[in-house]
């Protein structure tokens, strides 16, 4: 009974081993990103020139509760969610 005891506690230890490196090398640089990336998208204003997921390139024009107004050309502003902005560009 003691040898099976032994058994089952080394291989407790080795999936408690593996979840922690899980956690260290997955979770928790995800959740630096999200906060980074959350950090962005609340200091963005207008003007600023942004690239959303999708690949569109413009300039901000409205701020709303959760939407951007982003002006992609002279007669084109398309809104979008404050999610789907990917980044700020700066200006170099």
């Amino acid at each position: 009974m003691g040898a099976q005891q032994q058994g089952w506690l080394s291989i407790a230890i080795y999936f408690g081993f593996f979840l922690v490196i899980f956690w260290v090398l997955v979770l928790l640089p995800r959740k630096r990103q999200e906060k980074k990336h959350k950090a962005v998208l609340d200091n963005l204003k207008r003007g600023d020139k942004v690239v959303t997921i999708g690949g569109l390139r413009g300039d901000i024009a409205k701020v709303k509760d959760d939407v951007f107004v982003i002006k992609v050309n002279d007669n084109v502003e398309l809104e979008f969610v404050k999610k789907a902005v990917a980044y700020k560009v700066e200006d170099k």
